[in-house]
């Protein structure tokens, strides 16, 4: 048997690259130029690699890291397949046969793609880029589309044999799993969204509003007036509405008639914001006016997912605004007054410490906050209930709560109730604490004005929607004193630097937010001056001071 297949396989790599009078793939790049995209090449390998026993007679499971062989005989099965139509064939070597069965049967019957071309690059270990060309035809009605995308080979456990991880972002990357591709007439006629003075708002313009117009047209398409085009589009399944991502179109076939919708963005804050973000990878922006609410400013360098919105990360020491104002209410600290910050202190089992840490003897509560002393704000976790944070940060800030209404989908921060070492850690925004700046920003706008206003992009005015409010405001004096806080150490403790050149009514807080796995902690940064407030972070990029500060102060210097 051994000596038959071997025969067979040696007459095999002498046919000719051809099947059905096409060629199977396109090949290109180093790793896979020289293979014949044969299918079935993978169960050929296989069934070869499989004979070999271990020693107690059992077929032996291959394991350690994959071969470049592997990686691309897994590659080309799966291309040749898919380009070919062979759903089955494809699918059958991913990680998931149901979901890639699934996702690619809809490829060709609701998103119309037909005349696929998929054309692999060069492998970097088992990823694999490809690039994609077909062409969308639906009721006579044709345009051509490519783009690229990427797969990884993995080893399946159980098996030993090599497959693709299967993910729907394989078939297109903006694809979440559980998401579909559809071609057909909208569900949501397009929108021209516009700014405060009337400018239409593109991605040409604007590149990080991309989904920020696909959460306008999705809100506000048929309210507006507009008619439906027919369309290829990414529609969301359930675990993306869950995270509460708009549909996405990927190519117009006919266009239709779009509503306006007046946004409150500011062109010349837009602009700025985009221009800051650009000189700083993964970093995010959010600029409000305390007085109203509105959104003047929005900008992701990331331009595919609305960190500044939708994110959900550890905001550090940024929260320690809504924390100072829970213990001064409490009567646990007060600005001038002694407060301890010592080098270490344990709750809940878990050893606390401060950055290099330091100490301060004798120290204010102002002279802790100014420097963002962790043991500061532990210390007092003693004294407090479980839910106390939570209570401050929805009753006083309006977070937590799930209940904005900014126009666009957004995620509204999140404070839970813990006990024990985790809520001592939420006191320092860590621990199940999740902000994003869009959050921040309202939190210093708070700060500014004295009372939470919820942020918005769009006028309630146009749908009538009611804004969330806060249950209560804090009283002046512990305002007093909180404002007090942050003008101290936007011109003394660790946001002086970034603040340098903003003047007027101001106030700020760094934060620098650990984060498990990532050498570099994100770096977090919220302030305010007059009628403007803003807040950054910038992930992986380390002291909110240095990193998230010089974006926010340079947009506060363009006045309110």
């Amino acid at each position: 048997m051994g000596k038959r297949r071997r025969v067979a396989e040696r007459r095999r790599t002498h046919r000719p690259a051809v099947i059905g009078g096409m060629v199977a793939v396109v090949v290109g790049g180093a790793g896979l130029a020289g293979y014949v995209l044969y299918g079935g090449g993978a169960a050929a390998e296989d069934r070869t690699s499989s004979t070999a026993a271990s020693g107690d007679g059992k077929p032996k499971v291959r394991t350690g890291p994959l071969s470049a062989t592997e990686v691309t005989t897994a590659t080309r099965t799966f291309l040749t397949s898919w380009q070919q139509g062979r759903v089955a064939q494809a699918a059958a070597v991913t990680s998931d046969t149901e979901a890639a069965t699934k996702l690619l049967t809809g490829y060709t019957k609701d998103a119309h793609l037909k005349d696929v071309t998929l054309t692999p690059g060069t492998p970097t270990g088992a990823k694999v880029p490809f690039a994609v060309k077909a062409t969308v035809s639906y009721k006579g009605k044709s345009k051509p589309l490519s783009y690229d995308s990427s797969l990884t080979v993995v080893r399946n456990t159980t098996t030993g044999k090599p497959q693709v991880d299967w993910h729907a972002a394989v078939v297109h990357p903006d694809l979440k799993d559980g998401d579909t591709l559809v071609t057909g007439e909208s569900g949501n006629p397009p929108v021209k969204a516009v700014d405060r003075d009337g400018g239409e708002i593109t991605t040409a313009k604007y590149p990080s509003l991309g989904s920020v117009l696909d959460g306008l047209r999705e809100k506000y398409g048929k309210k507006a007036g507009g008619k439906a085009g027919v369309e290829l589009q990414v529609v969301r399944g359930e675990e993306s509405k869950k995270d509460k991502l708009s549909d996405k179109t990927l190519l117009e076939l006919s266009k239709g008639t779009p509503g306006t919708v007046k946004t409150t963005l500011s062109p010349a804050l837009q602009a700025a914001a985009e221009a800051q973000v650009a000189k700083r990878a993964q970093s995010s922006v959010v600029v409000l006016r305390p007085s109203t609410g509105e959104i003047l400013a929005v900008a992701n360098a990331n331009k595919g997912f609305n960190v500044a919105f939708q994110g959900s990360l550890a905001p550090g020491s940024t929260m320690k605004v809504v924390t100072s104002s829970l213990l001064i209410e409490k009567g646990l600290a007060s600005a001038d007054k002694p407060h301890p910050c010592p080098k270490y202190f344990t709750y809940g089992g878990w050893k606390f410490q401060n950055d290099d840490k330091f100490s301060i003897k004798g120290g204010t509560f102002k002279a802790s906050f100014a420097r963002s002393c962790n043991t500061a704000f532990i210390s007092q976790a003693p004294k407090l209930e479980n839910d106390s944070l939570t209570k401050q940060a929805q009753q006083v800030f309006g977070l937590s709560m799930n209940d904005w209404a900014v126009g666009v989908p957004t995620f509204d921060g999140s404070v839970p109730v813990q006990s024990q070492a985790q809520m001592a850690a939420s006191l320092i925004g860590q621990g199940a604490v999740r902000m994003n700046p869009l959050n921040m920003a309202s939190v210093s706008a708070t700060v500014e004005s004295g009372v939470f206003r919820q942020p918005y992009l769009v006028s309630p005015d146009v749908d009538g929607r009611t804004l969330a409010k806060a249950s209560r405001t804090m009283s002046s004096g512990t305002l007093s004193q909180l404002r007090e806080l942050m003008a101290y150490t936007a011109a003394y403790g660790t946001a002086a630097e970034a603040m340098q050149g903003v003047y007027g009514n101001v106030g700020a807080k760094t934060g620098s937010a650990e984060v498990d796995g990532q050498k570099k902690p994100n770096g977090w940064f919220t302030a305010y001056r007059g009628d403007l407030a803003a807040a950054g972070v910038v992930q992986a990029g380390g002291h909110g001071g240095d990193t998230a500060g010089p974006i926010v102060a340079a947009l506060l210097k363009m006045g309110s």
